[in-house]
């Protein structure tokens, strides 16, 4: 071999062998740095335990994100504050503008200036127009004819974000608050439960479960590495009642021969992440989920959540995806 195919065969073997071990490596979008161990990197909201800093208010503020993802009653708080807002702004210029330019059918219910400005300011924005109360001045006439495009726009936006927030799918997955070290078959298991909350059809579910754990490199140095936990099963196509997900621990398994402590010293984490089809809007849903090594039952095994009861339809009782009972190790 002469020396022009030497060297070309040394750079692709070299090419090669990075390209390995970039295979090799497992890594689902975390990193090998993370390497605190006073925390986790999946909440159990399913958020990310990820602050980013440094970056523009715009994006910090997140608006639209924010008020789609937001509890109802949060929601609805702020457009609430966002109404009386507005028209208390609104009343204090057609006060500067003069009171008296707005003529009342009758002052004395009204009370005072101001509060016969934040009603008028009330009926405009929202183009109700009682009209029982109406501007007497062009430049009070200017102001309404401003509010009033103002609050068409104004709705318009809650509009879309009523629409918005019903249309959006969720996948109504509860987790249980525990995953479980249990036997299975002839070895043991690692174990988690799932249920639908709701009574929405969820199919072709499929669920992926990763570990995360802390180990030292050759150097001594700590990185973080990830693996992929193969499940007895990870796709159904119906998901009408509970499901048991479980990682069989045979020796080719990364949990092999682990106990409490190893889990502890190692900081590890379960990352649970699940999609399925709605059949409501038929669309992708997927919900993410986490397990520490604190949050894991030893020689524990779930009981049924059937009330073995003889009665159709079948009842599934919610209260009992949580519960467990002792199971000795195999």
């Amino acid at each position: 071999m002469n020396t022009a195919n030497q060297r070309l065969f040394n750079q692709t073997n070299k090419e090669s062998k990075l390209v390995e071990q970039e295979v090799r490596r497992d890594d689902i979008g975390f990193g090998t740095k993370l390497t605190d161990s006073h925390s986790r990197l999946i909440n159990q909201d399913g958020t990310f335990n990820i602050v980013r800093v440094n970056s523009s208010l715009w994006d910090r503020l997140n608006v639209y994100n924010r008020l789609i993802t937001m509890g109802w009653i949060q929601f609805l708080s702020w457009l609430l504050v966002f109404y009386v807002t507005a028209n208390t702004l609104f009343a204090e210029v057609y006060m500067l503008a003069g009171a008296d330019s707005l003529k009342a059918a009758d002052d004395k219910v009204l009370y005072s200036p101001f509060w016969k400005c934040f009603f008028f300011s009330s009926q405009t924005l929202t183009t109700v127009g009682y009209g029982h109360i109406s501007p007497d001045s062009f430049l009070t006439s200017s102001i309404a004819a401003f509010e009033s495009m103002m609050g068409l726009l104004a709705f318009a936006l809650a509009t879309g974000l009523l629409y918005g927030r019903f249309s959006r799918p969720m996948a109504h997955i509860r987790f249980s608050k525990q995953a479980v070290f249990a036997p299975y078959l002839d070895v043991n298991g690692w174990m988690f439960r799932i249920i639908n909350t709701r009574a929405n059809q969820l199919i072709n579910l499929e669920v992926s479960v990763s570990m995360s754990r802390v180990e030292p490199k050759s150097d001594g140095a700590l990185s973080r590495k990830y693996y992929n936990l193969s499940l007895e099963r990870n796709k159904v196509s119906f998901f009408p009642t509970n499901w048991t997900l479980v990682h069989p621990i045979t020796e080719h398994s990364p949990l092999y021969g682990c106990t409490p402590e190893d889990l502890e010293q190692s900081d590890t984490e379960f990352l649970v992440s699940v999609q399925a089809l709605d059949d409501t809007f038929m669309q992708n849903v997927h919900t993410r989920f986490s397990y520490r090594y604190n949050e894991v039952k030893w020689a524990q095994k779930f009981r049924p959540m059937f009330d073995g009861s003889e009665q159709t339809p079948v009842r599934l009782d919610l209260d009992k995806l949580d519960e467990t009972e002792e199971a000795p190790l195999n």
